[in-house]
């Protein structure tokens, strides 16, 4: 139960931090000070929660990630989905808190919708959104599973790497689908745009949930063929 709750606060802090950011500074293209403000939030809370609770529940803090684990035949199918549910309440945490934040004090939410992630950089289109997120994630979770394989030694220092993957794909991606990767993280925002009367998210969020599973899978099945003795 520890680790569903580890993964519960880690998601929590995730969306708190990093949609926070992005609802605060705004994702302006002219400038791309947004872009670099909301892509380190989101990786340095990797980094942080990495070593607070990754000794704990391996820090996945994202559907996507347990399934590149689970295929991995790191996790098994009962916590898999223990993790999912645990991260997506996480998510919907987080995003409420914003929603206090931001409504209470009066703050203007830069994004218009929570830190929801939508189509807008690829003009509404569902497939290069699947595109994007599908590659993205490949990315990720391929770091993710090289780098914490007991085989590479990376100790310490994995936090770090996969925290900085995900600044990195942050830096593309934001201009694009505002960059998932994360199913849980998509899905929060989304619900709690929808219940503030923004439905735009809600109605394209199967885009950030089977692109994301789509990338897992692949990167999980493309280390495994790496990695497999002959």
């Amino acid at each position: 139960m520890k680790k569903y709750v580890a993964e519960f606060m880690g998601t929590a802090v995730l969306v708190t931090l990093g949609c926070g950011t992005a609802m605060l500074v705004g994702c302006d293209a002219a400038s791309g000070g947004g872009y670099i403000l909301t892509a380190l939030a989101f990786g340095l809370v990797i980094v942080g929660m990495a070593y607070c609770v990754g000794n704990i529940s391996g820090c996945h803090i994202n559907p996507a990630v347990s399934l590149g684990v689970l295929m991995s035949g790191g996790m098994e199918v009962k916590d898999f989905l223990g993790y999912v549910v645990a991260q997506c309440l996480g998510a919907l945490l987080g995003s409420l808190i914003l929603l206090l934040i931001f409504v209470s004090g009066g703050v203007t939410d830069m994004t218009g919708g929570f830190g929801a992630n939508g189509l807008a950089g690829v003009n509404g289109s569902a497939i290069a959104g699947l595109l994007v997120e599908l590659v993205l994630t490949y990315i990720f979770v391929l770091t993710i599973l090289g780098v914490t394989d007991k085989k590479a030694n990376h100790g310490s220092f994995a936090g770090v790497v996969i925290g900085l993957t995900l600044t990195l794909v942050h830096i593309l991606g934001i201009g694009l689908t505002g960059t998932s990767v994360n199913p849980a993280r998509s899905l929060g925002p989304a619900i709690v745009a929808a219940i503030s009367g923004n439905t735009a998210p809600i109605a394209c969020v199967w885009v950030f949930i089977v692109g994301p599973f789509a990338g897992a899978a692949l990167a999980a099945l493309t280390y495994k063929f790496l990695t497999k003795e002959a």
